[in-house]
Formats: structure tokens, sequence, C-alpha cells
């Protein structure tokens, strides 16, 4: 059984592009002078597409590979697939400039067998959230430490702070197709 394949890499890609664009300009790591606030963007500035990249894909992607490979640590077959729908409403969302966003990019298909097992379902569901658990934490601890960051490293924790806490709720609330759902209730 391969760790992971290369269409799965593909698809963690394309999720990785699509979310930094979501969150693009959500938090700007440059300081504005009085100049880049009054003229108008006229152009896209591809230096926040990858500062966006750089601090949103990892609390995505190491969320989903959590998962497929807690589920291949007990023996199941797992793979990450992105689910179109999900991905296509936080872009849509991001164009028309709404003022929140909904995203829910991609999920991992696990082997029935994982319904069987009780204990191992339960800690395959919780081991996304508490990959985001880990990188909010460590954040709001680096954060909180008396190091002196550059203006963009302060930013890009700020903004890991930020969005993997809400990944961590918002992926543990007990109801529909949230993973806390499946950590609280089981199979």
């Amino acid at each position: 059984m391969n760790l992971i394949t290369f269409e799965e890499i593909i698809k963690l890609v394309i999720m990785s592009f699509v979310i930094g664009f979501i969150f693009t300009g959500f938090y700007s790591f440059r300081p504005k002078n009085i100049y880049e606030r009054m003229r108008k963007k006229r152009k896209y500035d591809f230096r926040d597409l990858k500062f966006s990249i750089l601090v949103t894909a990892p609390a995505v992607v190491l969320h989903e590979l959590a998962h497929k490979f807690v589920a291949m640590g007990f023996g199941y077959s797992a793979t990450f697939n992105i689910w179109g729908f999900g991905l296509g409403l936080g872009l849509f969302l991001k164009l028309i400039g709404s003022p929140f966003i909904i995203i829910a990019p991609g999920f991992v298909q696990i082997s029935e067998l994982a319904f069987t097992n009780e204990l191992a379902y339960r800690l395959i569901a919780f081991s996304g959230p508490a990959v985001n658990l880990l990188l909010w934490l460590s954040s709001m601890f680096l954060l909180k430490s008396n190091r002196r960051f550059s203006t963009k490293q302060l930013a890009g924790l700020k903004m890991t702070k930020y969005l993997n806490g809400l990944l961590f709720f918002f992926n543990m609330l007990p109801f529909g197709p949230f993973d806390g759902r499946k950590v609280f209730f089981g199979p």
C-alpha cells in the first residue's frame, strides 16, 4: 500500500492553491504606507498569495493527512479526495466578496472496516483536529514568547493561530459532517 499517491499529491497542491487564494488579503504581512492605502490596487499581488498558501496549507493539508495516516496506521485503506462543492463554495464566497467564508475543501475516504472498531474510528476522526490544536497552541506559545519576530513572521504566526483555532473548534462541533460528531458519538 502506497503512503501517498501521485494523484493525492496533485489534489493536495490544487487544494492548497485554492485555499491560499481564498485567504489572500485576509492578513497582509506588508505594512501599508500612506501611498499604498490611497492608491487603488490595479493588479494581483502574488506575494500575498504565496504568503497565504504558506500559512493556510499546513493547517488543511496536515489535518487531512493526519486522518489518512492514522487510518493507515490501524491498517485501513485511506484516500484523500477534494470535495469540489465545498472548495467551490469557498471560492465563490471569496469572489463575491462575502464577509464570511465557508470552506470544506476535502475529505479522506476510509475503508468500511474502520466502522467496526469504535476506538480506531474515534481516533481517526480526532487526528485531524488534533493537528489543528497542536498548530494553534504552538503558534500561541510562540506569540507569547519574548522572541523578536519580523513583521512577516508575526503576521504568519497570528494567522496560523487564528486559522487553526477556528479549524479546531469548528471541526469539533458534535453534529453533521464534522469530526466532532464522530469523536463524541462514534460510528
